[in-house]
C-alpha cells in the first residue's frame, strides 16, 4: 500500500458528508437558478428575497446537523405559511425549525412589510421546489445536502458567517448587502 502525503486540506479529505454535499451542491445550483428565474417571474426582487431568507436561515440552521432530513424543512415552511394566513387553524406545536422561521420572518416583516399574497405563493413554490429536488424518499436529504453544498461551495464566506450565527438569530445579510437588523451581534461587538 502507498502513502500519500496530502495537505489538510486536500480535497481528498472530505469526510462522506462534506463530499456528498459538494457533489449534490453542484447539481442543487443549476435546479436553484431555474428556480430563482420563476421567483423573478412571479414577484421580481422582492420574491427572490423571501426565498434568499429561507435559505440562509436553512443553512444557519441545519448546517451542523448532517442527520437532518428535507422533511423537517418542509414542515417548517409549512408553519410558517400557516403564519401568513389569515385563517389560524390550530395544530400540532411547530418544531423547532418552523419557530426560527416565523421568528426571523416576522422581523423581516417588522422591518420591510411583507405582502402575504406573495409569501405565501413562494413558500408553496418552495415547498414544491424542494420536494421536486428532495425526489421521493421518505427520508430524504437531498435538497438540505444540495443547499449546504452549494452555499460552501459557491459562496464559503457566506457559509462561514452563517455557521458562526448559528443559534444566535436576527442577522441574516440579503443579496443588496444590507443586515436584516441593525443591531450588531455578540460576535461583531469588540
Amino acid at each position: 500500500m502507498n502513502k500519500i502525503s496530502c495537505p489538510p486540506d486536500c480535497v481528498y479529505l472530505d469526510s462522506n458528508v462534506e463530499y456528498q454535499q459538494k457533489r449534490v451542491g453542484i447539481h442543487f445550483e443549476h435546479d436553484r437558478r431555474t428556480f430563482y428565474r420563476e421567483l423573478m417571474e412571479l414577484g421580481g426582487e422582492r420574491a427572490a428575497e423571501v426565498f434568499y431568507v429561507l435559505e440562509a436561515i436553512t443553512y444557519r440552521f441545519f448546517q451542523s446537523r448532517p442527520e437532518a432530513q428535507d422533511g423537517e424543512v418542509i414542515d417548517g415552511i409549512k408553519h410558517l405559511r400557516q403564519s401568513f394566513s389569515p385563517i389560524h387553524i390550530p395544530g400540532n406545536a411547530p418544531a423547532a425549525f418552523g419557530e426560527e422561521l416565523t421568528k426571523e420572518y416576522k422581523t423581516l416583516d417588522d422591518r420591510q412589510p411583507l405582502d402575504t399574497h406573495m409569501v405565501s405563493q413562494v413558500l408553496d413554490r418552495a415547498t414544491q421546489f424542494i420536494e421536486g429536488f428532495s425526489g421521493d424518499g421518505l427520508r430524504s436529504s437531498r435538497f438540505l445536502n444540495g443547499l449546504i453544498g452549494y452555499i460552501k461551495l459557491r459562496h464559503p464566506d457566506v457559509a462561514e458567517q452563517l455557521a458562526r450565527q448559528s443559534g444566535a438569530g436576527g442577522r441574516i445579510i440579503i443579496p443588496s448587502g444590507s443586515p436584516l437588523d441593525e443591531t450588531p451581534s455578540p460576535i461583531q461587538q469588540p
